[in-house]
């Protein structure tokens, strides 16, 4: 496994991170608490993870309504200091974990009681990676901004990203921690792969010019650049696209069957997995500091590893990203 720095921080980042959204759920959605990986898959993927090198794994407060971060507590509490002292923690805040008007957002209240019920959860006195899950209009940023400066300075967060933010909101942050002397976002963590290149126009300029890092979510666009997804409504039982297709409809045309068809080739060309060439893409990228994938099942976690090895020259680079 390889490590690099996050952003401009200290911090050395595997250049893989395991994502733990489907541990016992199916990402921050009610409807799906109790459903996604059991706490002995969870378990496995884990170990699995942890002996390939990755070094953090990814996680949320809402994630399965508090089980994903419960199973790594409890993982950890198995595996005793040793792998808790090599271990990096990264979890989020925003989505609604309860009822109430104050249970979701990124409000002082909301961003204080949340940390405290992840650290419980976790059970460990601090994280070491701590992201905004999404932006939250309603609240005004600097007040955020402070709430997360003040977990810094009381040592239950080591470092803080956003996840989901746009450019010009990021801008407004840094600017912001600058004039107020808070602690500022070290890293984005958007969405990235082969069928999502936004973050190319704005955020990667930005990044660099800023020093702020950056981890790709989703380098495999849902599944779709793993093969699965070949026509139209012909998805597999119990895939993204039976389960929660909104985010992907978009991508439903003949264009990317096509694009996916021939990345299937190269793939073959190449004797890799078709995710591994995906991954090893967006890894490819300059600003790209470590991507975040969430497998499944073993088999899909060892198909996944190679993507670290695999080299890409910049017309290799544009040769794929013209498939699609």
């Amino acid at each position: 496994m390889e490590y690099t720095r996050l952003g401009s921080t200290g911090l050395k980042i595997s250049r893989l991170g395991l994502g733990c959204g489907n541990f016992g759920g199916i990402g921050s959605a009610p409807e799906f608490f109790g459903m996604g990986e059991s706490e002995a898959q969870a378990f496995a993927l884990m170990d699995r993870a942890f002996d390939a090198g990755m070094n953090f794994f990814d996680t949320a407060n809402a994630y399965g309504g508090g089980r994903s971060e419960t199973y790594i507590g409890n993982w950890l509490k198995t595996k005793g200091s040793t792998v808790s002292q090599r271990l990096l923690l990264s979890s989020k805040v925003f989505n609604r974990v309860g009822p109430g008007p104050n249970d979701r957002g990124l409000s002082r209240r909301h961003i204080l009681q949340q940390v405290d019920e992840s650290l419980a959860r976790l059970q460990t006195d601090r994280l070491d990676m701590y992201l905004i899950h999404e932006p939250d209009p309603e609240t005004p940023l600097e007040e955020t901004l402070v709430a997360l400066d003040d977990l810094v300075r009381m040592g239950k967060v080591l470092y803080v990203g956003a996840s989901n933010i746009e450019a010009w909101r990021l801008a407004r942050g840094l600017w912001l921690s600058d004039v107020r002397n808070l602690v500022r976002f070290e890293w984005v963590q958007n969405s990235y792969s082969l069928l999502d290149r936004t973050a190319e126009r704005e955020m990667f300029p930005l990044c660099e010019d800023r020093g702020v890092g950056f981890t790709a979510f989703s380098p495999l666009a849902g599944g779709w650049l793993t093969g699965k997804y070949r026509s139209a409504g012909v998805y597999p039982d119990g895939s993204r696209m039976t389960l929660r297709p909104e985010p992907y409809l978009h991508l439903v045309s003949d264009r990317t069957f096509r694009g996916i068809a021939a990345f299937a080739d190269e793939a073959r060309a190449r004797r890799v997995d078709m995710s591994a060439l995906a991954i090893a893409w967006v890894l490819r990228h300059a600003r790209v500091d470590a991507a975040v994938i969430g497998p499944r099942t073993i088999a899909q976690l060892d198909a996944a590893l190679p993507a670290t090895t695999i080299a890409i020259s910049d017309a290799d680079a544009k040769h794929l990203a013209n498939m699609f």
